[in-house]
This record gives C-alpha cells, structure tokens and sequence, in this order.
C-alpha cells in the first residue's frame, strides 16, 4: 500500500451555480464547445470571449454537439467569467511564431558551462564539509549539496529532452553521468518524461502526479489517505515511482520488459540501469573505504534533499493554483490545452541554481528550448496565452511560502470524478 502513499494526487470541481435549464440550441451555432459535466451528457457552452474562428477547430479536440448545462451547474470561474477548460483561442503555433527564432538555438559550450559549473560546487561543497566536519557545517552542506543534485538532475532533464544540444551521443553521454551521479536511470526515466510530456493534463495517461480518480481513491485504507496527504511523505515518493509507477500502472523504470518502453528501446533501459548499478557499487566501496557513517552524510542525505526538490517542484508545477484547473479525458484532451494547465514558480535566489525550471509553461509546450532561453521565450509568449498564463507570485530570496502552497494544496485536492471529459480536483471532508 506503500506505493498509493507516496505516488497521486488529486482537485475538488469549482462551485455550481444557476438553477433553471436552459434551452437545446443548434450545434451550429457553436462548433467548438466542451463537455463538463462529470456525470451526465450534458455540454458547456464556450466562453464568449473565445474565438469562433475554424481555422484552430482542428489544433483541438472537442465534441461535434452542443447542449447548454443547467445553470446551477455553470461553473465559477471568477468576474470576468474566464473559463480555463474551454478550448484557447489560439493554436500552438501562434505560441511558437511568438518566441524569438534565437530561443530555439542549442549551443552546447554554454550547456556544458552549466554542467562545469555545478560540478566543480558539488566536489567544492564536499570537500568543505568533509574538511571542517563538524555539526554546524553539515546541516549547511546537506541543505546546499541536496540542491545541487537538483540542479544535476535538470541538466540531465535537459539532456533527456535533447535541448541540451543536437548531438544525440552528447545528450546521451552527459545525461547518464548526472542522472547516475544521483541514482536515476537515465533512459528509463527519459522515456518515462517523455510520456508525461506528450499526455500532461490527462487522467489517465499522464505519467507524472497526475489525480486520482474517485474509485482508486475510496479504494485506499484510512491510514494510506492519511499518509498519502500528510507532508512529508508525499515529497519522498520519487525512488518509489522509479521502482513502481504510479497506481494503476505495471512496470519499473530499471526494467526492459516495462509496460513504459517500446521494444527497440530495451537496449537503452539496460544500460541505464547498468550505470545506476555501477554507481550504487561505488558508494557502497566508498563505504568500506571512509565509512558509511562518513557516505551517509557525504551523499545520503543531500539524495534525500535532491528527492524534496524533485518532487516539490513537480508536484507545485501541476497542482497548488488558487484558481482550480481542469484535467482531461477523451475527446476534450488536447496536447495544448493539457501544458495550458502546467504552472510557472519563481524560486527567489533558487531559480538560477535549478536552471530556471519554474519556467514551465512554454518548458512543457516546446520542451525543445534550452532552459537558459525559457525567461526570454515566456515573455514574447505571454501576450499570445493572455489568462491562460498564470503569473507566478513573486518569492523572497528563499521560496519559504511554497511549501504552504504545497500543504494547502494537499489538504483540498484529493481525487477527480470518474466521468466527465472536464473535470476538477475534489476535496474529502472526512480526511
């Protein structure tokens, strides 16, 4: 039951309101509607503001007919009735003729700057600590070492996307030393992303802290809802999810015969975990050779730290909005509209140490940008996505008042609905 602690999340619908029904109008009138209503046929219309205009019909998915909700199901989406889960008025590539053509370049003498860069303070903080040991720097080194094998991790992320440079063997190369260095299987976990990236803001085929559905979640034992959302034992999931997936899911990111890999790709799985292998051979020699006490403080905590920040920030990225924000289903789910709900964070004096990771809208929609061109891209993109970009709050230096985000967000946003193409995070009284 371990894996349902440490694995999903999930949103409560936003409020209803409106009593009388309204009349069937023609399909006609409006091509592009969606479907929201969780357990009936019943058929949103569009928001008015929307635009009619067909030559996007085909960058979205929708459903051919048209029937108006009752009222008291319209759902409350703020004075000026902005609407997230109705299909944008603009296509992917209104989003991409926006962002400068130099955005896109790859340069990998600037990208394996960044690699030189955390590498030379990983050893540096190492050394120090090693060289003082004493109880007043080691709390110090673990909080600033577990960073800097976050700031790996999404230099390994990068390379995993290929925005790390176009040379495939590079990419290759560079990323299974970081990602090793942290015990993360390079191509199991490359692959794996790249699911999540190709089906973000799916129920059911997301790969990554996608909800839970009702079912699953009245399916789990008091003690495992109460573990699963109780702080922090969520933010240690992620060597789990490698070793497990998720709920409902089959298969391991160290195994070839996974449900997660095509066949041509067992090769690359294999020797990923056979350089995670090795690296989990060398701490436990270094354990013979300065002691696992000395191992366990050196790299054993700071891995703990690298796994909070991962799993932080994946999970803030997805979830936490004041306002609630759809996930879809079927028909309603599009490539667009499903990055349209990741969310951007500013870390304070973090976001340069972590490669601007909290750049994660246009990251998840053009994951081929490099991280050191996301600043730049997310601001020509802005005026294109209007309110369907959400404004980060601005952070003090250290981004103390994340974690009350992540905490509120865990005690409001339990499991989806089963049905509905359009449906929101619901929240369980009784937890």
């Amino acid at each position: 039951m371990a894996t349902w602690v440490l694995s999903e999340c999930g949103l409560r619908p936003l409020p209803r309101l409106y009593s009388n029904p309204r009349t069937r109008i023609s399909s006609s009138a409006f091509p592009n509607s969606i479907r929201i209503a969780p357990s009936s046929s019943k058929i949103f219309r569009p928001n008015s503001s929307v635009s009619r205009d067909r030559r996007w019909a085909l960058k979205v998915s929708a459903p051919v007919g048209v029937q108006f909700v009752e009222e008291d199901e319209k759902i409350n989406v703020g004075e000026s009735d902005f609407n997230p889960g109705a299909p944008p008025p603009f296509t992917l590539a209104d989003i991409r003729a926006a962002i400068p053509k130099h955005c896109w370049v790859k340069n990998p003498w600037k990208s394996m700057s960044y690699v030189l860069r955390d590498v030379v303070v990983v050893f540096g903080l190492a050394a120090a600590a090693a060289y003082f040991n004493n109880m007043v720097v080691w709390p110090l080194y673990w909080v600033a070492q577990g960073t800097m094998f976050w700031a790996l991790f999404v230099l390994g992320h990068d390379c995993g996307h290929g925005s790390f440079s176009n040379n495939a063997k590079l990419n290759s190369v560079v990323g299974h030393l970081l990602h090793s260095s942290i015990l993360v299987p390079y191509h199991g976990w490359r692959i794996s992303h790249r699911t999540h990236h190709q089906n973000h803001g799916h129920v059911e085929n997301d790969e990554s802290w996608h909800p839970l559905s009702e079912k699953i979640y009245r399916s789990l034992d008091t003690a495992t809802r109460m573990l699963r959302f109780t702080l922090p034992f969520p933010m240690l999931a992620y060597p789990f999810y490698l070793w497990g997936r998720s709920p409902g899911k089959k298969g391991s990111h160290f195994h070839p015969e996974s449900d997660l890999f095509l066949p041509n790709e067992k090769k690359d799985v294999i020797t990923s975990t056979v350089c995670w292998t090795a690296m989990a051979a060398l701490l436990v020699g270094l354990s013979f050779v300065i002691g696992p006490l000395q191992v366990l403080k050196l790299y054993g905590i700071p891995y703990l730290g690298f796994v909070m920040w991962l799993d932080l920030v994946t999970y803030l990225h997805h979830h936490g909005h004041e306002d609630k924000l759809p996930w879809y289903r079927g028909k309603e789910w599009s490539y667009l509209r499903g990055g349209l709900t990741t969310l951007d964070r500013d870390y304070g004096w973090i976001n340069n140490i972590h490669h601007d990771i909290g750049t994660h809208v246009i990251h998840h929609l053009f994951p081929q940008i490099p991280h050191y061109n996301l600043i730049e891209a997310t601001e020509a993109a802005k005026p294109v996505l209007g309110k369907y970009y959400r404004e980060p709050k601005k952070s003090s230096p250290i981004p103390f008042h994340l974690l009350g985000v992540v905490a509120n967000s865990m005690k409001k946003d339990h499991y989806v609905s089963d049905e509905g193409d359009v449906v929101y995070y619901q929240t369980d009284p009784k937890l």
